[in-house]
């Protein structure tokens, strides 16, 4: 009998142990939508955006497939990352190989949730509700912010419950050196405090005039003291500002920033004949804004170095001269 009586807690013991060991084995995380995914595990099998693997590769974390709005060769968030071993099952917006996916079995599916539309990147096709990648795996990821630094610190968060060591040596040296770079930079524009900038889109049939608070980089840039200038208008998701080549003098700051996505956008800009009506233009000062598309410090030291050279050889009086 005294067996028995000891048996019977035990038993009760092992029950909650157990179910103790299942809990600590669930994963769960809160999305950009507002939306709780809870697994039973922690993923390990990830098929992610672009944009999403720029900002788990540096932390570790590694997908087993990625989808992009372009071939990984001309996908900008993808350059100087090593993919070896990663699938790209989509190359073009709002396309995906499901076939491939499927292959690769994979537990959760990371990207980017934008809140102005509530959709989730790389098209609704691809990642919207009802979508054949919804049939095999949870669609999940940060929300886009007003600062690329708010935007890679959720990445973190991300990372870190996906089993990533924050810690890492090479995980602090790309904040160190992003860290210089953006003092770096600050330092550039105090010295230049009658300096204004302007980003733009050359597209063919138009100069396409960003709005700062349209893009999370150039709200860091303002906020460390760069003046952007803001468009008068701006389309109904407030990103832009169509102006004519016609009138592509419109604006007239100190230094043009061009968006380099595309390779050739700084070449189409200066094929253009109106552009070299910008004053910064005539006079060669045309640096390089990396729109959208940054995700990990690493890249970011780097862009901020190239900026900082184009406000360093800018003329802040040109405007006035």
């Amino acid at each position: 009998m005294a067996s028995r009586r000891y048996l019977v807690p035990l038993i009760a013991t092992l029950h909650l142990a157990l179910a103790a060991s299942v809990q600590a084995q669930q994963w769960s995380y809160i999305d950009g939508s507002g939306a709780t995914i809870t697994l039973d595990d922690v993923p390990q099998r990830l098929i992610t955006s672009a944009v999403a693997a720029a900002a788990l590769i540096p932390l570790g974390i590694r997908p087993v497939g990625i989808f992009a709005d372009s071939p990984a060769e001309e996908n900008k968030p993808l350059q100087g990352l090593d993919l070896t071993g990663i699938e790209m099952v989509g190359t073009a917006f709002n396309e995906i190989d499901i076939e491939k996916v499927a292959a690769l079995d994979p537990d959760l599916v990371v990207a980017e949730f934008y809140p102005i539309n509530r959709t989730w990147a790389g098209g609704k096709s691809v990642t919207g509700e009802g979508s054949p990648l919804r049939d095999l795996a949870p669609v999940t990821g940060p929300a886009q912010a007003d600062s690329i630094v708010t935007l890679i610190e959720d990445y973190e968060e991300l990372a870190e419950s996906l089993g990533a060591d924050l810690s890492a040596p090479q995980i602090a040296a790309d904040k160190a050196e992003f860290e210089r770079a953006r003092d770096a930079f600050q330092a550039a524009v105090a010295a230049k405090p009658g300096l204004t900038a302007l980003a733009v889109w050359a597209g063919t049939d138009a100069l396409h005039v960003a709005a700062p608070e349209g893009a999370a980089e150039l709200m860091d840039m303002r906020d460390w003291g760069l003046d952007l200038i803001t468009p008068e208008t701006a389309n109904d998701r407030g990103y832009w500002e169509t102006v004519s080549w016609e009138n592509a003098d419109k604006y007239q700051p100190d230094l043009v920033l061009i968006d380099n996505r595309v390779a050739s956008n700084r070449d189409d800009a200066f094929a253009q004949p109106m552009f070299t009506a910008i004053k910064a233009a005539e006079a060669g000062a045309v640096g390089e804004w990396p729109a959208f598309w940054l995700r990990n410090y690493r890249s970011y030291a780097e862009q901020l170095d190239n900026l900082t050279a184009a406000i360093e050889a800018a003329d802040e009086n040109l405007v006035a001269q």
